[in-house]
């Protein structure tokens, strides 16, 4: 295909329609005139990961300083409000408070706040038992971080714009097209998905739950794998939901890049209650009865490493899963009032976790590059609030096109 000036147009594809995938896809066509072809399973986008996240647009408290978490949550902060901003989607700054619930928690939540401030995260308070009431008047604590620019929005409705912009571009979603093959050819890169075959100068990887699957067929197996975590969620009923203004955490376990049962307010209104983190026995392992990818789980020798060496989490999450008064008593510790009539199961989510071969959690964002394919190994929360960004950081990696 040639362009308006007469040069032939770049082809690139983009396996995963979730709103990374969808990012990269629009800033490739932006900044680099190319044609851009998405290809994903299900027939919608965000159907996944990202459909299934708290809505939080996260303010960069957490990360390392200097990790690309840090750099891309930022940056991806900014972009993302200007972006809703331009489109007319929801953004919210209802802010959020991190508690500490007891005086031995208090040196973590000062350190959290060191880091929050070297990663630039703007207006942060540091707040004593009496001050964190003001902000919600309904929760308990001895102290807490306050980031009031801490924001909601609606995360699937940002990817569908997202698709809208893609196509307006020129480029294509096409949706129920799984992908089967991918091989790598002397003018790029050759992918067989649903009953078409695709030619592709460059191709990006951007597959969430599905990327062990897209990597073997693209001979990019790694040192890495995803393991699948569910999160499960209740939400407030009722006035219950009147007990929470804004976004109430947990000071989160440094040992785990999870960050605790916490209290969310959705864009709708709704509040939710999670989640926590158990082990799925599926990639796509929204319910317990789902074994179907269990077996190429545990043969993960990191999977059976990571198990061994945090079982007592394990057993304690699994727990939480299975009785609702653990979720109960988890809320209750920052919001005293909950009663168990206040909570009703909601649709939880999955979370895709690169694991390491040692059993180590892999924490920041990971993209790899193998010739005429770049793959996008570790995605995990911030991505949603970092996805423009870490758009623009991919598209300055997708090797240039050889004429």
């Amino acid at each position: 295909m040639r362009g308006h000036t007469g040069l032939v147009t770049e082809k690139i594809g983009i396996v995963g329609a979730g709103i990374v995938g969808l990012a990269v896809a629009r800033e490739l066509a932006v900044t680099r005139g190319a044609e851009v072809t998405v290809l994903d399973k299900e027939d919608r986008v965000g159907a996944h990961q990202t459909g299934h996240n708290s809505g939080v647009v996260h303010a960069g408290i957490y990360y390392p300083p200097g990790s690309l978490k840090a750099r891309l949550c930022r940056e991806g902060v900014a972009l993302l409000k200007a972006y809703c901003a331009q489109h007319a989607l929801p953004y919210d700054e209802v802010g959020k408070l991190v508690v500490a619930s007891t005086p031995a928690e208090r040196p973590l939540l000062a350190a959290l706040a060191e880091r929050a401030r070297a990663n630039g995260v703007p207006d942060l308070a540091e707040l004593d038992g009496l001050g964190l009431r003001e902000i919600e008047p309904h929760a308990v604590g001895v102290g807490a971080i306050h980031s009031p620019r801490t924001a909601i929005t609606d995360f699937p409705a940002v990817a569908r714009r997202l698709a809208l912009d893609l196509e307006e571009l020129g480029g294509s979603v096409r949706l129920e097209h799984a992908v089967h093959g991918i091989r790598e050819t002397a003018g790029g890169v050759e992918v067989v998905a649903g009953r078409r075959r695709f030619g592709f100068d460059r191709l990006v990887v951007c597959a969430g739950l599905g990327t062990d699957a897209v990597a073997r067929m693209a001979g990019m197996p790694g040192d890495v794998r995803i393991v699948p975590f569910r999160g499960e969620y209740y939400a407030l009923e009722g006035n219950a939901r009147e007990l929470v203004r804004g976004l109430i955490y947990p000071v989160p376990d440094p040992r785990y890049p999870f960050l605790g049962v916490h209290l969310t307010r959705h864009i709708d209104g709704e509040v939710l209650v999670g989640p926590n983190a158990v082990l799925a026995t599926a990639y796509e392992g929204y319910r317990w009865r789902n074994f179907s990818n269990f077996p190429a789980i545990v043969r993960w020798p990191g999977t059976l490493r990571m198990a061994r060496r945090h079982w007592r989490t394990g057993v304690k999450e699994v727990y939480g899963s299975l009785v609702k008064g653990a979720f109960l008593k988890a809320a209750r510790r920052y919001v005293p009032e909950l009663t168990a009539a206040d909570l009703r199961r909601a649709e939880g989510g999955v979370r895709a976790q690169a694991v390491a071969r040692d059993g180590g959690l892999v924490d920041d964002f990971a993209v790899d590059v193998h010739g005429s394919v770049v793959l996008v190994r570790n995605a995990p929360s911030p991505a949603a609030t970092s996805s423009l960004a870490i758009a623009r950081h991919i598209a300055g990696i997708v090797p240039a096109p050889v004429r």
